[in-house]
């Protein structure tokens, strides 16, 4: 059940970056107070979808003209706090602020939602890539493997979405 808004001077502490002075991590612990809700995240994707999120991040927030929200990448912090902010206030480069148009409960249902897809899947679940346009034939050796003032004039073999050196099926 929904137990209300979190305090704004609360929401007010959350960094949007992981730099602060000291290195110290000052973020709030803020909860989704929906976190304990098992048809959050079911409503939150009918929410996805009514208010046109898969517009910009596609269907299953996989990525378009938005960044995907499907993998473990983020660009303003992952918390559920973070996901919270960039619905409410938006962010540059196009994520419009919708926290003047949807009510509280749906935001949450959202980070619910977006929580969800965005989790690691366990096991050998593979990235999701698009096939067009096609992988390139060769990739730039990962920096674990070899430290390098120019990167771009190592590469090797990349075959259908393998990670390099892996070109076998």
């Amino acid at each position: 059940m929904y137990s209300g808004a979190i305090p704004a001077a609360e929401l007010l502490r959350v960094p949007v970056t992981g730099v602060v002075p000291g290195n110290v991590n000052v973020a709030p612990n803020i909860r989704n107070p929906l976190a304990d809700d098992e048809n959050a995240a079911q409503r939150g994707m009918k929410d996805f979808d009514a208010f046109n999120c898969s517009g910009c991040h596609a269907a299953n927030g996989a990525g378009g003209m938005g960044p995907s929200l499907s993998n473990d990448s983020w660009i303003y912090r992952s918390s559920p706090a973070n996901i919270y902010l960039t619905i409410v206030q938006g962010r540059s480069k196009g994520m419009p602020a919708f926290g003047a148009m949807l009510p509280d409960k749906v935001i949450w249902e959202l980070v619910s939602y977006i929580q969800s897809i965005g989790e690691k899947p366990s096991g050998q679940f593979g990235k999701t890539t698009s096939h067009e346009p096609l992988s390139p034939d060769i990739e730039q050796v990962p920096p674990e493997r070899m430290q390098t003032a120019q990167p771009w004039n190592f590469t090797e073999p990349f075959s259908k979405g393998q990670r390099p050196g892996n070109t076998g099926g």
